[in-house]
């Protein structure tokens, strides 16, 4: 019983090593998409609001 245990852990801590290895991957992915939603905004916000209302004298 012991070894089975023991075999499971080294296959759990290989798989982890797997993953950490590829890196954060999702989590840049996650962080490029808000990225993009705010410049987004920024520009509808720009071209929709501050452009029709003209130059501040």
């Amino acid at each position: 019983m012991v070894e089975h245990t023991d075999k499971n852990a080294q296959a759990d801590d290989a798989r982890v090593e797997e993953i950490v290895r590829s890196g954060p991957r999702g989590a840049l992915m996650v962080a490029g998409i808000a990225v993009a939603i705010v410049i987004a905004l920024w520009f509808l916000f720009y071209f929709l609001v501050f452009l029709p209302r003209g130059v501040i004298h």
